[in-house]
């Protein structure tokens, strides 16, 4: 299982990117997979191909009308079952005795 955080953004588009961002943020939420939006970019759990598919979706919707694309990505593969979005978060809290913002 594989949770990968991604930010993708475009060049020489003003500083507004909202309407990049909200282009990927529904291939994210239309490909069914778990995710979570943060202000700096957004986390989405799978398998090695479905993270990597929605990944180049979000590419290639970009590429359409941006000449010029940034893309990072961080990578955390750990044999065994999903949930660990909330799971790696829920585990902090329990140690910490109560509840962080997220």
């Amino acid at each position: 299982m594989v949770l990968l955080e991604f930010s993708m953004s475009p060049f020489g588009k003003g500083e507004s990117l909202s309407p990049y961002v909200a282009r990927s943020l529904d291939i994210i939420d239309q490909s069914g997979l778990p995710y979570q939006l943060t202000p700096m970019g957004t986390i989405i759990e799978g398998e090695w191909a479905e993270v990597m598919a929605v990944v180049a979706a979000c590419f290639e919707a970009m590429s359409a009308d941006c000449e010029r694309i940034s893309t990072q990505i961080k990578i955390d593969y750990r044999a065994g079952p999903g949930g660990r979005i909330k799971a790696k978060v829920a585990a902090v809290e329990d140690r910490l005795g109560r509840k962080l913002s997220t």
